[in-house]
């Protein structure tokens, strides 16, 4: 799973020339779902995404988390985070979940964050959107279910 967190004064999501949804200050997260992705690896992922301090304190420190900043969050299902283009300049999408997982986690992870008490906005699963974002500093984080869900040695 991958989760690309953009720290936006503000962000929205058009379908079809219609606004569907927007946030003000917070977090636009793009969602890529492989098949080997479960709700365990989900909740760990949204666990370190709302543990985040990258928000700025008085003193200009990013010590603030998005709770800290009653921040909103957009989230958007993005299969193409599973790109691969190893080979020739076309991308394969082979490593990019079944999009009947890829939906029923998606969901999950917004359910999960509604749960938690954040005012949360989403994109159309397989819609073609058009996603429009002020880019706070710019601040953006990647985080790898690979890398953070690995078993230190």
């Amino acid at each position: 799973m991958k989760f690309v967190i953009q720290r936006v004064s503000e962000a929205s999501v058009t379908v079809d020339r219609k606004e569907i949804s927007r946030i003000r200050r917070g977090f636009l997260v793009l969602i890529g779902v492989c098949d080997t992705d479960t709700t365990e690896i989900a909740d760990k992922m949204i666990q370190k995404m709302l543990g985040l301090r990258i928000f700025e304190d008085a003193d200009g420190k990013t010590n603030l988390s998005l709770e800290s900043v009653s921040g909103q969050l957009l989230l958007v299902s993005q299969f193409t985070l599973y790109a691969d283009c190893r080979k020739g300049n076309r991308p394969s999408f082979i490593h990019a979940g079944d999009p009947a997982l890829a939906n029923e986690l998606y969901e999950y992870i917004v359910q999960r964050c509604r749960e938690k008490n954040f005012h949360v906005e989403t994109g159309i699963f397989g819609a073609d959107m058009k996603v429009q974002l002020q880019n706070d500093g710019p601040f953006t984080i990647l985080l790898d279910s690979d890398e953070l869900c690995r078993k230190q040695a």
